[in-house]
């Protein structure tokens, strides 16, 4: 698998090295990009795939330091050789509420995951969008989910959470 560690140091800058040498040092990189006119906030994994063949993970709105410990969480578990279920409702992200986890469409990969794609040399990795529920465990596609919560979340599956969750 081409990846950015194979870049010879002497073409990186210094971001560029400073993220190599993270993804070396700790086998994942977290990039947390801020909430604008445009969407909410949002982090994303980089060296998932390359450090323990499991998928990288992108969370919509949620405060920076819980989405690093989220995702530190989940890379321990992926070293350990613990597999998340994809498209269906899980208890093992999180210790109180409920978790679904799905593909992201690679038609949003660029809009949404460029140090990944750079570090990756293009879009030949898996990644998965990472959807909490609200307080009353709901989540976004179910009738009663909070509307304070709406746009938090973007759906970012080809055919629509709903349409991915596996019963």
């Amino acid at each position: 698998m081409l990846a950015a560690l194979d870049k010879p140091s002497e073409t990186l800058d210094g971001p560029e090295t400073a993220f190599v040498a993270a993804v070396r040092n700790y086998g994942w990189f977290r990039t947390q990009v801020l909430a604008d006119g445009e969407g909410p906030s949002f982090a994303f994994s980089t060296g998932f795939w390359l450090s323990v063949k499991q998928p990288e993970i992108l969370i919509f709105s949620m405060r920076s330091d819980l989405a690093h410990d989220v995702l530190w969480d989940l890379f321990r578990r992926a070293e350990r050789g613990e597999a998340l279920p994809v498209g269906r409702r899980t208890d093992q992200v999180f210790a109180n509420v409920p978790a679904c986890l799905f593909p992201i469409d690679r038609r949003r990969y660029a809009e949404y995951l460029g140090w990944s794609r750079w570090f990756y040399c293009g879009d030949d990795f898996p990644c998965l969008q990472l959807v909490w529920p609200d307080r009353a465990g709901l989540f976004p596609w179910e009738q009663g989910f909070d509307a304070a919560f709406e746009g938090d979340q973007i759906d970012l599956t080809e055919f629509g959470w709903k349409a991915e969750l596996r019963q």
